[in-house]
């Protein structure tokens, strides 16, 4: 049987069952990791990676494209297409092996163990994200907290010592550390960020309202809260009546 691990997915099963996929966890299925995948595909398998794990609590053993793509708001070719570039998936009139497409994207994405995280600015957003990934998110492990904050640092937050930022550096370094989410303020935020890429880090989710302009290899993903509000308000705003007359003509 699979090793259980915490949260919500599973280890990594270390052979496929007989009449499964050969190319599932095979030496064809991994080298296709390491080919220039588009990041919009990679953005999309946690999505896949959801519904196939509620599929499974539910039950079920086997999953269409066509009911994937229901589930996830993706089309049923989209999710085909992104699947082909790590290997042959699925039998065709029959569908996808929920438990091993679930097993092979958490390899792929790295989640077939877990991954050691540091979060830099333990304010109301950063203690928000370290509860939240403690209780839920086991697999993506957010183990070392930095703040420059006198009244902060030293205390715990959900059994975690918040350690000042000077020591952001040698903490990474050491421990291998090469994912960190960034929540501190703007002005702070290119500094912060390109301490964690001296220090090692080559990921960074960023939930300052700055661009951060690190090396091309360092993979930024920017979360604006402010920034999505204000253009959802453009959804949310009353009718006006210039609405309804149509584009002005020059």
């Amino acid at each position: 049987m699979s090793k259980v691990r915490k949260g919500p997915y599973r280890a990594s099963r270390a052979a496929a069952p007989k009449n499964s996929d050969p190319y599932i966890g095979s030496a064809r299925g991994r080298a296709t990791i390491e080919r220039n995948i588009p990041d919009v595909t990679i953005s999309r398998l946690p999505a896949y990676l959801r519904v196939l794990h509620e599929l499974q609590s539910e039950g079920e053993t086997i999953v269409s494209s066509s009911k994937m793509g229901t589930l996830t708001g993706f089309s049923s070719e989209q999710i085909r297409k992104d699947l082909a570039y790590f290997g042959a998936f699925g039998t065709r009139g029959l569908g996808y092996n929920i438990e091993l497409l679930e097993d092979r994207i958490c390899e792929i994405l790295g989640l077939d163990r877990p991954v050691q995280m540091a979060l830099v600015g333990c304010g109301n957003i950063g203690q928000a994200l370290v509860r939240y990934s403690r209780e839920e998110h086991r697999h993506l492990d957010i183990r070392y907290l930095f703040d420059v904050d006198e009244e902060l640092v030293g205390r715990e937050i959900a059994g975690l010592r918040v350690m000042h930022s000077d020591d952001l550096e040698s903490v990474i370094s050491e421990k291998g550390i090469r994912l960190a989410v960034l929540a501190v303020p703007a002005s702070a935020a290119r500094d912060v960020g390109q301490r964690l890429v001296d220090a090692g880090v080559r990921a960074i989710l960023n939930f300052a309202p700055i661009h951060l302009p690190v090396a091309r290899e360092v993979v930024v993903r920017t979360v604006d809260l402010t920034s999505e509000l204000e253009s959802l308000a453009y959804y949310a705003r009353d009718p006006r009546p210039d609405d309804e007359e149509g584009p002005a003509i020059p």
